[in-house]
């Protein structure tokens, strides 16, 4: 069976390398926004760019895996629903899901930054102490039901299905064909 790998976290905890290290052990797609955002576009957050080479990324991520190929997707996904709509739409395509969760201290998560920024300034972009404690305060931070596969809600009020959910998050996602 076929594994979509979803790295959870905040910036600096770790979750690009721990991603590079699950696509050479599996020989898996890696798909990492960070890596495409400023060769593209110049910067990490351009006028909602992010959203929609994310939203490309989960249709491919989503072809690919129903094709055959595992898949780490590196978002972060902050959000519960973002997960859980990912997960539903993996397995709705065949595809075993697995939540990787690196939890970071705030100390380390500033220290990490500080050297990425210092050695690697031209594949990483400036987060200072705000941005840090703006993602702590959105990051919902996953419970053992949730890493342990046993969340499988239903899309939140006004959805139909997590399809259409996941449309509206990711602007240029498309639900890939059926298995």
């Amino acid at each position: 069976m076929t594994t979509l790998f979803l790295m959870v976290g905040l910036p600096g905890a770790g979750k690009t390398t721990r991603a590079r290290q699950l696509a050479d052990e599996h020989g898996a797609l890696r798909l990492t926004p960070d890596e495409w955002m400023l060769p593209l576009f110049g910067e990490a957050e351009p006028d909602g760019k992010r959203d929609v080479l994310e939203g490309r990324m989960l249709w491919l991520a989503l072809d690919a895996v129903r094709l055959g190929t595992d898949v780490v997707v590196d978002y972060g996904c902050w959000s519960r629903h973002e997960r859980t709509a990912i997960r539903w739409l993996a397995e709705a395509q065949g595809a075993g899901f697995r939540m990787v969760y690196l939890p970071v201290d705030h100390e380390t998560q500033r220290t990490r930054i500080a050297h990425r920024w210092a050695t690697a300034a031209e594949e990483t972009y400036p987060l200072d102490e705000t941005d840090l404690l703006h993602g702590r305060a959105h990051f919902e931070e996953p419970d053992a039901a949730e890493l342990e596969g046993r969340v499988h809600g239903d899309p939140p009020p006004g959805w139909t299905g997590w399809p259409e959910w996941a449309a509206d998050r990711w602007p240029s996602f498309v639900r890939p064909r059926a298995v």
